[in-house]
């Protein structure tokens, strides 16, 4: 098989950002109107976040998967991914509004914890019969920030930034300035690891 390009599953444009970043041409393979693509990170109970984010990313690639099918495309490889950020077994996933944004940063605050982003990817074929071989990996970082004020959590918050962000906020955005250290993956704290995805596209047989 070949293909000039990769489907990607998400709507995040960070993702976009780095796959450009690294050359990967792509055209992205969204959900449809009636699709609940929510409900594919709803949490399960004593699920750790490991977890719980490959088990979200292999839903997102095998929802991407049929809408592939339903639509009829040409066959490229699929990719998706998820990313979530975890204070040790608790899931800390987008907020559901500002009040539980600040909860979050205020718990992040002074502290390590880590991020996790889990990619997955198949190459499916024309016939519908044929299942793809899916090859799928999980970045771990571990992130310390620096104690936050009370006043710099609010006007982080007032910005808007930690809206739909997991954890509540973006490595690349204003938060930078908190982060004493990083040990793992910049590109996977802003939600793809770049080297995690090209190692995908290469054991599928894409080329650039």
């Amino acid at each position: 098989m070949s293909a000039s390009f990769v489907y990607l599953a998400s709507q995040s444009p960070r993702r976009r950002q780095l796959l450009a970043q690294i050359g990967v041409p792509h055209e992205l393979l969204l959900p449809d109107a009636d699709e609940d693509a929510e409900a594919l990170e709803a949490e399960r109970p004593g699920e750790a976040p490991e977890d719980y984010v490959v088990r979200v990313t292999r839903a997102k690639l095998d929802a991407a998967l049929a809408r592939w099918r339903r639509r009829a495309l040409p066959p490229a490889p699929v990719l998706a991914a998820d990313t979530t950020v975890a204070l040790g077994r608790q899931v800390l996933g987008k907020p559901a509004d500002t009040a539980d944004a600040r909860a979050m940063l205020a718990r992040l605050s002074g502290r390590t914890h880590r991020v996790l982003t889990a990619v997955a990817l198949a190459w499916p074929d024309a016939d519908p019969l044929a299942v793809p071989r899916v090859h799928a990996a999980l970045s771990t970082s571990h992130v310390r920030w620096r104690a936050l004020t009370p006043a710099e959590i609010d006007a982080y918050v007032a910005s808007g930034e930690p809206m739909g962000k997991a954890g509540a906020y973006a490595i690349q955005s204003g938060a930078a300035r908190w982060t004493e250290h990083i040990d793992g993956s910049y590109s996977g704290i802003m939600g793809l690891p770049l080297f995690e995805v090209d190692r995908l596209l290469a054991e599928s047989g894409w080329k650039p």
